[in-house]
């Protein structure tokens, strides 16, 4: 084999794998933001439009509300209310009733405004909501179309991890960000160009001035907007490179068990969050001094406003009133203030632009060749002859490695053609590309003289069955698993199959037959069974041309005679092509051709070939066995009579059968988990207890500003009471320097918030992680094999779940401690000034509560809800794409994409019910802060009537309790996250507090050499570094070819010198010399970029660096051809001298020299013997060997 060009195309591919698709570098990375809506059809644009004139007119009732406010504060500061001059009291008295009724007009004027805004919040919300919920299931709809529909080679170039996540975050974020954000981002736009227009007829010398510091607001928030999108950005990546490891790790559990490589894979992991980690720091800082410079300039301001509004006042300035002043400075306040609220719902949208590029570059990449394509000619019958004319073909993703040169071959209808050749050769290929999985780069593939390039894709490859060498099963039952061959197949057909494929016996001896779960990748079958499960799924397909790709390579000699009649039969009237390595299977083939290095050697029948003695006749012997002492002629004797008599069952030992239950039971068996408390995962961060405290003093000081603020404010409304003009100024001053202190106080201490509990929370969802991925890793297999837990959902609690715990905990207790301490302040300061007037606004504090309750609770069971349907779509949605080869082979896009939207329906009809909730409590809530003010002010006009109140009292109480009311819905839209957090945390708590039964993790137990020992009194990490193990499809895993084999021994650092003599061992270190970056060569995700030989000899050399007492060999050899098999078997032989060693083989040659051989057939013991004795024995083993010799 041309050892310096596999090693080119390995480095080429190493190259091309290293970044996953490798976009052209855009500047642009987001859609636009009409862009983002293509989405929506007729009604979502009614709704968005309906939605956006509510959002409008809701925006407006704010600044209105300031006119309002301003007309109020004159009526309660203009003396006549005050009982101050006795002597005035008579002139006072038809003021008095005029002033009255003003008041009452005003007080009905606020409930106007109440009902506005309640009827327009309702619409904008909703409509949002829906509309948004419409368009992401749209999106996530044709997100998966367009994944299914591409072709192979960009499967070839993508990370499946990253698709994985990019199917559920991205999608989410658009979801996030095209909803309710949107209208409130719009609310904040209208509100503020209302309130500056009311502002600038009003007063506009005062305007301006107010104004002067709002390009200072805007750009702060312009810039920390930009750093946190970078930031966030970084983040995702950091995590998504964890998150691989993640997908990597879990779905080769039972490899990293087998090597007790837990310890290494967990630190590889947390390795990968540190990254994410660090960067999470930086944006939780950059985030809170966003909102600490949004709140220094606008308390800022007020000081300038204040100050320059006495001065126009005092100077004399016409149409100036306190009541002026109050309606300009809030309407031109609430209109910036709006601006500081917009930004982060524009961030939500600008992150959601983001997400879509992504998303959007997906939907919108057209393939070469396209699964879903109704184009192309779709002949009535095909009769299945096929012809390569001139085919040379390299994979897109190593373009300089060619793997097929101007190969020429033809194959007459009906015939049973075998490909052989050494690993390497290009037979895989031929039959990939027959598939039109990939289109040749030169010449034609004819099937019945048309081009395969003008068939329809999808109709043509309705005619072809492929039996693959590892098939793939998906984790349903049998019964669905067969009925994936083929479009509205029957039962009977399925038995039927079943029974060609010699498949029914051991199905009905299932307990619950073709109802049995196969498990993940159907785990919980045997090789035999898997192989024969897919050969009925071919069979089912009535395929023209059947193509068998290794397809009895996997199975022991007994079943592969029954697989290999029932594949003779099934090839009748076929036209048939077979790879094989195992020469026994295709003697009798019509046509054998011999391939190498992309080329037809030799062609003919066995023969034929056998007389020529070239490539194949060397091929031939290296397989023959050994016959027994007398020659054994009439070895062929009566085989044919025997075989139907030994009742035929794979020697595999048939792995557990799932427990009783349907499929239908299993798929929601969400488990009743427990409630976690708020303190349970407060305890979580006690470590960082020190942090913690520090952020929370911060937010404590941070409370205490608003509550100071209002009582200096009340003092300057009521400051005009006074008529002294010096006093006045001084207080002006003085009053104004001290909110500009409260200013940098506010800064600062957002500051220190951000830095304390960002690190505080980012090293709690670091030490989660690693927590919950650890384990993971320590649960039994069985754990595994419960469809609950397959690697989409566990990836996917560690991504999502522990995000949400995170949300709950970091900054959030911040922003609690910062609210309490605020609204705490504020009553007692209310009570002091007055306390009916602050009873009768905390009597109605308690309804705002409420809205805010109800909607917390509806949200909670929606985020529930909706997270178990998507995190079931995405499981569906993870394995369409791992498995894409096979979905595309089967022609199974459709019916994936069914399964796929049929999911989605649910969790869609949710979010529609989530709509009006959640539209109601937000207009509710909104609301009724307007009828809370009309009541406030009605009553205490009454107040400074009765001489109870003064009208400084009236403002410290409403200004106090007004923000902290404000502090407490902020707290409450929080609610949603901790519910979140909440179910987060009780996944995550179930999953640490599942003990294993088998615990990899103990020091306990004997550390003896286990002879006459019970295996379960050992300490297992102790007796598992004892064995080692070779499997059949060897996992390796996505790193360097140095670190997979030091991979065999993770107790210590392997040195590259012992590297190097296990691979000499393995007989492997030759071809990695050769390699340009040899022992540092990438292998590519389970190894993809190395052949099935390379795999295997890498995979026994790290099996032989353990040192083991006990080598396990199970199938070690079966998927390899002749060449790769001598090689492996010898280093093999070479690394068995001095070790007890467990062979399970189908291979008969490959076992001829063992001590022992043990025939085993329905879980007992047979026979058991030498090569020789048991050939004497003429029973079953005799059988077997007679069945794989080469005629």
């Amino acid at each position: 084999m041309a050892n310096s060009e596999r090693a080119e195309e390995m480095q080429e591919n190493y190259q091309r794998n290293r970044k996953p698709q490798e976009l052209p570098k855009v500047r642009k990375q987001a859609v636009g933001p009409i862009e983002i809506f293509r989405f929506a059809n007729g009604l979502d644009i009614t709704l968005m439009i309906l939605g956006l004139l509510a959002s409008l007119v809701n925006g407006a009732c704010l600044p209105v509300m300031s006119l309002i406010l301003g007309k109020m504060s004159d009526n309660l500061i203009s003396g006549c209310l005050v009982k101050t001059n006795t002597t005035n009291y008579q002139n006072c008295t038809q003021f008095q009733e005029k002033l009255n009724e003003d008041i009452i007009m005003l007080t009905l004027y606020y409930i106007g405004i109440g009902v506005t805004a309640l009827v327009f919040g309702y619409i904008q919300i909703s409509s949002w909501v829906m509309t948004a919920a419409r368009q992401t299931e749209r999106i996530r709809k044709q997100f998966f179309h367009s994944v299914l529909a591409q072709d192979i080679s960009w499967f070839d170039s993508c990370d499946i991890g990253e698709l994985n996540t990019r199917m559920t975050d991205d999608i989410n974020k658009i979801s996030d960000g095209i909803g309710d954000k949107i209208a409130l981002l719009f609310q904040n736009i209208s509100t503020f160009s209302v309130g500056l227009a009311v502002g600038l007829v009003k007063g506009w010398k005062l305007t301006l001035v107010t104004l002067s510091t709002s390009p200072l607001i805007i750009a702060s928030a312009a810039m920390f907007s930009r750093i946190i999108i970078s930031l966030t950005t970084k983040e995702l990546n950091a995590y998504s490179k964890a998150g691989a490891v993640a997908e990597e790790v879990l779905s080769s559990i039972r490899t990293v068990v087998a090597f007790g490589a837990q310890e290494k894979e967990i630190q590889r992991y947390t390795q990968n969050l540190k990254d994410a980690k660090d960067v999470g720091i930086k944006k939780a800082i950059a985030s809170k001094l966003s909102l600490g410079a949004v709140y220094f300039f606008m308390i800022g301001t007020y000081g300038l406003a204040f100050w320059y509004g006495t001065s126009l006042i005092l100077s004399g300035e016409p149409g100036y009133t306190i009541g002026t002043v109050l309606a300009v400075f809030f309407s031109v306040i609430h209109s910036s203030y709006c601006i500081g609220t917009a930004a982060p719902n524009f961030e939500t949208f600008t992150i959601a632009r983001g997400a879509a590029f992504n998303i959007f570059q997906v939907i919108d990449k057209k393939p070469a060749i396209d699964n879903f394509s109704t184009t192309g000619y779709k002949p009535e019958c095909i009769e299945g002859t096929v012809e390569f004319k001139n085919v040379s073909f390299n994979y897109p993703s190593r373009p300089s490695v060619k793997i097929l040169k101007d190969l020429n071959l033809k194959i007459k209808s009906g015939e049973t053609v075998a490909l052989v050749g050494p690993s390497g050769s290009g037979k895989s290929t031929i039959v990939q590309l027959l598939q039109r999985l990939y289109d040749p780069d030169n010449g034609f593939i004819m099937v019945d003289e048309n081009d395969i390039r003008t068939l329809n894709v999808q109709h043509y490859r309705e005619h072809i069955g492929v039996v693959s060498q590892e098939p793939v099963l998906f984790g349903t039952t049998i019964h669905n698993n067969i009925k994936y061959g083929r479009d509205g197949v029957t039962d009977e057909e399925i038995k039927k199959a079943a029974k060609e494929a010699n498949a029914y016996d051991f199905i009905m001896a299932f307990p619950n037959k073709f109802n049995t779960l196969v498990g993940e990748k159907g785990a919980q079958m045997s090789g035999g069974q898997k192989q024969r499960i897919a050969i009925a799924r071919a069979l089912v397909r009535k395929p023209k041309i059947l193509i068998l790709d290794e397809a009895t390579s996997a199975l022991d000699t007994e079943s592969e005679s029954v697989v290999q009649a029932a594949l003779e039969k099934a090839s009748k009237g076929r036209t048939t092509i077979v790879i094989a390595h195992r020469l026994s299977t295709i003697q009798s083939a019509d046509l054998i051709v011999t391939i190498k290095d992309g080329m037809v050697v030799e062609k003919g029948t066995h023969a034929e070939l056998m007389a020529k003695q070239g490539l194949y006749y060397s091929l031939a012997m290296t397989q023959d066995i050994k016959k027994a002492d007398e020659q054994i002629e009439s070895m062929a004797y009566s085989i044919e009579k025997n075989i139907n008599s030994v009742p035929l069952c794979s020697m595999n030992s048939i792995k557990s059968d799932l427990p009783d239950k349907s499929e239908e039971s299993i798929q929601y068996k969400e488990p009743g988990l427990p409630e976690v408390s708020l303190f349970k995962i407060f305890k979580l961060i006690k470590s960082e207890w020190l942090s913690v405290f520090l952020g929370t003093l911060a937010a404590v000081l941070n409370g205490a500003v608003h509550p100071v603020f209002a009582i200096i404010f009340a003092k300057i409304i009521t400051m005009f009471e006074n008529d002294d003009k010096t006093t006045l100024k001084h207080d002006a001053e003085m009053y104004s320097m001290i909110f500009v202190i409260l200013s940098v106080i506010s800064f600062v201490s957002y500051f220190f918030q951000g830095l304390f509990y960002g690190r505080a929370g980012e090293i709690l969802t670091m030490r989660l992680r690693h927590l919950a991925f650890k384990a993971m890793l320590y649960q039994d297999i069985s754990w595994f094999d419960d469809k609950e837990n397959s690697t989409g959902a566990l990836t996917s609690i560690l991504a999502i779940d522990i995000a949400q715990i995170q949300g709950a905990t970091g900054s959030r207790i911040g922003v609690l401690t910062q609210n309490a301490t605020n609204m705490g302040l504020s009553i007692i300061i209310s009570f002091i000034y007055g306390w009916e007037m602050t009873l009768l606004i905390l009597s109605i504090a308690p309804i705002l509560a409420l809205t805010g309750m109800i909607e917390t609770t509806a949200m909670t069971g929606f985020a529930n809800k909706d997270k178990q349907e998507l995190k079931h779509a995405g499981k569906i949605a993870t394995e369409a794409v791992e498995n894409i080869r096979t979905i595309v082979s089967l022609t199974r896009e459709k019916a994936f994409e069914q399964t796929y939207e049929e999911t989605l329906q649910a969790q869609h009809r949710n979010t529609l019910k989530k709509a009006q909730i959640f539209g109601s409590c937000y207009a509710f809530s909104h609301a009724f802060l307007y009828f809370a003010y009309a009541m406030g002010f009605r009553f205490g006009a009454y107040l400074i009537q009765a001489g109870r109140v003064t009208p400084e009292g009236i403002f410290v109480i409403f200004t106090a309790i007004a923000y902290g009311a404000m502090a407490i819905g902020e707290t409450l839209v929080l609610a949603p996250e901790y519910s979140r957090a909440k179910s987060g945390a009780a996944h995550l708590f179930a999953l640490l507090e599942k003990k294993p039964t088998i615990d990899s993790y103990s020091q306990e137990g004997k550390k003896t050499l286990f002879d006459g020992v019970d295996a379960k009194e050992l300490n297992v990490q102790w007796l598992r570094s004892q064995i080692a193990i070779v499997s059949q499809e060897p996992v390796l895993f996505n790193c360097s070819i140095a670190d997979n084999i030091a991979y065999g021994d993770n107790s210590r650092v392997v040195s590259l010198d012992e590297i190097k003599e296990v691979a000499k061992a393995a007989n492997i270190h030759s071809f990695i010399e050769d390699l340009p970056k040899k022992y540092n060569t990438q292998v590519g995700l389970k190894g993809t970029l190395l052949s099935g030989g390379q795999k295997q000899r890498l995979a026994i050399a790290r099996a032989l660096l353990r040192k083991p007492k006990i080598l396990l060999l199970d199938e070690a050899t079966s998927a390899l051809d002749n060449e790769s098999e001598k090689v492996v078997q010898h280093a093999l032989d070479k690394a068995r001298k001095g070790k007890t060693c467990l062979v399970v083989a189908h291979r008969l040659s490959t076992i001829q020299n063992a001590d022992l051989i043990v025939v085993l057939h329905n879980g007992k013991i047979k026979e058991q013997g030498t090569h020789q004795e048991l050939l004497r024995n003429r029973d079953m083993y005799f059988k077997l060997v007679n069945a794989q010799l080469v005629q």
